[in-house]
């Protein structure tokens, strides 16, 4: 995957993440959703860089070229769940339907005390988690953010919900704070959310199947959950149109070992486990996909692992350090 997302801008400038936010308050969801036709239409005459990246993925998705109302449906389901994220924060779920999907599982780790990992992407709606806080209000959502570069969602949150919002594992501080922050949430029991689909320039990187061509995925994830030893989940909240949501819970592993002397092929093992499962999610709900960049570009910056894959301690570090790297 290219790294070329850290150089597009957010898809809201903070003076517009403020107006949809005061708008969205005041005159609720219903009213509000009128706004998303402008939006629609700016992307679609001021963003070709998107607009294109959105065709070619849709090309690949459909299987067949894609259309001017097909982009204009994607962009259409991206600005619907970012007026959603408005009152998702809020924790105000009322006026949603989300249909949850694996919560057994994720339930018998937390009844144990157990903090589980979840490990989501850019496709649909990542706030959806927060329908768990009705449902498990006793259980903590850690969710790892790079504050600097999410400068709009971060202004968003700290408005709406400073609660969540000092809950937020900051990515953007060093390696070792990161750990010692994730590593305290998980032994107190609370979930531990991060986005583990994309990449940054010089980061380790496997190129595994998807959607038809090699594409490009963080290693770091990965070798964090060997060194940590956790339940690992992965989460998806696929917008389903109006307030439909689905939120979808998968049981990934009980504790991610790498074997010994195969440390690169156990990685590349997950990252094509993790990479099926996102295809699938994203052939049933292909306008849920909010990577707008090239996602199969090549990038000479991004390195491979290469064979020598660090030992235990070393690959805690690496792990570390590359996620702080990925998070978006």
């Amino acid at each position: 995957m290219s790294s070329e997302w850290k150089q597009r801008r957010e898809g809201g400038s903070p003076l517009a993440m403020r107006l949809l936010r005061a708008l969205s308050c005041r005159l609720g969801r219903g009213p509000a959703r009128l706004l998303l036709y402008p939006i629609v239409l700016y992307f679609l005459l001021r963003r070709g860089a998107e607009r294109q990246d959105s065709r070619a993925y849709l090309n690949r998705v459909l299987g067949r070229p894609a259309t001017l109302r097909d982009v204009a449906r994607h962009i259409h389901t991206f600005a619907s769940t970012i007026l959603d994220r408005v009152f998702l924060l809020r924790e105000d779920i009322r006026g949603f339907d989300v249909r949850t999907e694996g919560l057994g599982t994720l339930n018998r780790h937390l009844d144990a005390g157990r903090g589980v990992l979840l490990f989501g992407s850019h496709l649909g709606s990542f706030e959806a988690l927060r329908v768990l806080s009705r449902q498990r209000p006793e259980c903590k959502i850690r969710v790892l953010l790079d504050r600097s570069h999410s400068r709009a969602v971060t202004e968003m949150l700290d408005a709406l919900n400073p609660e969540i919002a000092a809950s937020v594992i900051d990515a953007g501080q060093d390696g070792p704070s990161i750990a010692l922050a994730i590593g305290e949430a998980l032994s107190q029991g609370a979930m531990v959310a991060l986005l583990v689909d994309r990449s940054h320039a010089g980061s380790a990187v496997e190129y595994v199947p998807f959607l038809g061509e090699p594409a490009a995925f963080p290693t770091a994830p990965w070798l964090l959950a060997a060194v940590l030893k956790v339940p690992v989940m992965l989460t998806f909240g696929l917008y389903r149109g109006g307030n439909r949501y689905d939120l979808v819970f998968e049981p990934f592993s009980e504790g991610i070992e790498l074997p010994r002397g195969k440390r690169r092929e156990g990685v590349v093992a997950l990252i094509r486990r993790y990479a099926a499962r996102l295809e699938h999610h994203a052939r049933s709900a292909p306008y849920n996909w909010f990577n707008f960049y090239d996602f199969w570009k090549r990038d000479d910056a991004v390195a491979t692992t290469g064979h020598g894959l660090p030992a235990a301690d070393a690959a805690g570090h690496a792990g570390i350090d590359g996620v702080r790297r990925t998070a978006g």
